[in-house]
């Protein structure tokens, strides 16, 4: 190809994937703030600009293995064109505003891998996928929210302990201080996480471009522009789901918003340095559930979660089918 050519294609690009991680932080800003904001620890406008900035910095505390995983571990490589890319991205924008308007939270994790497999389907088949990859990813899908149920449930019970003695005002006190750490490390693991997703979209396109040489790898600027995009998305908010995640799901007191953001993050902490591309949204919901679950079985609005699964369920194949039909339209153009 042109290199001449191919620039303008190429920028076009690169914005329409830092548009996604721009959605991506929108979407899943009610991920990391929801809790402290449903608390009232802090006032939504604070609660993103805190969430923001830790969304960040997350690159200064994780290896790149995540942006690896989706440049090379869910589609050959070398079936990655321009078309493909565009496919796959259309396809998990697509989904994440529907999603958005709705006020689902759904995955833009999954959305993107979903894109990416619905392109590559509609390219050469079966054959374009790396099975180990996305059994990995789809695997993610099950254990994430379970360890954040888990992980939750057992802090929720630990704290309980500990504090038993202590006055419903005093624990109150404690952890709306508390809540500010919790906040932030799952801050850090969601911009650790997802903002690598688009990264390794973009390095994708660029080595299969041959920008990159023969060797895969993340450039720095792509990788400040990924987190760059995913805390300006952070800081428009996403209130819709902000409202469904803090407090319809079930109702919750500084200390269980603590125990689930800890919850939470540990979680996506693990499966980051694992590279493996979880859903932050999956996560959290989990984590959330399980603090609910701990108090009382009935405290949880179980149809609610239902539903939620079943958003979760129908992300990779939506995604996959629009993105495939994207694909067509675009390798129809000269």
């Amino acid at each position: 190809m042109d290199i001449s050519l191919a620039l303008p294609l190429l920028f076009g690009l690169i914005a329409l994937a830092l548009f996604f991680d721009f959605l991506n932080g929108l979407h899943d800003a009610a991920n990391s703030i929801a809790t402290i904001v449903s608390t009232r620890v802090l006032r939504p406008q604070y609660a993103v600009a805190w969430a923001a900035f830790f969304n960040f910095i997350a690159f200064l505390f994780f290896g790149l293995h995540v942006a690896e995983t989706l440049g090379t571990g869910i589609i050959d490589p070398g079936i990655v064109s321009p078309q493909v890319i565009f496919a796959a991205l259309m396809g998990a924008i697509i989904w994440n505003i529907l999603t958005w308007i709705f006020g689902i939270p759904s995955s833009s994790s999954h959305a993107l891998v979903g894109g990416l497999v619905g392109a590559g389907l509609a390219k050469v088949g079966f054959s374009s996928i790396v099975w180990s990859g996305l059994g990995k990813t789809v695997g993610a899908i099950f254990l994430s929210p379970a360890i954040g149920f888990l992980l939750a449930l057992v802090l929720v019970l630990l704290v309980s302990w500990l504090f038993v003695r202590q006055t419903p005002f005093a624990v109150d006190r404690t952890f709306r201080v508390m809540q500010f750490i919790s906040a932030s490390l799952y801050s850090l693991g969601h911009g650790g996480n997802d903002a690598q997703k688009t990264m390794g979209i973009i390095a994708v396109l660029l080595f299969s471009q041959g920008y990159l040489g023969s060797t895969f790898y993340v450039p720095f600027w792509v990788v400040i522009s990924c987190q760059s995009a995913m805390a300006l998305g952070t800081l428009f908010g996403g209130w819709r789901i902000v409202h469904t995640m803090g407090s319809k799901i079930t109702r919750l007191n500084p200390m269980q918003g603590f125990c689930a953001e800890t919850g939470g993050a540990l979680t996506l902490f693990g499966a980051t340095w694992l590279g493996i591309p979880v859903s932050t949204t999956h996560t959290i919901t989990g984590a959330i559930v399980g603090v609910g679950a701990a108090r009382r079985v009935s405290a949880v609005r179980w149809g609610l979660a239902g539903n939620i699964v079943i958003a979760w369920i129908v992300t990779m194949p939506a995604t996959a089918a629009i993105s495939a039909a994207f694909y067509s339209l675009a390798d129809l153009l000269p």
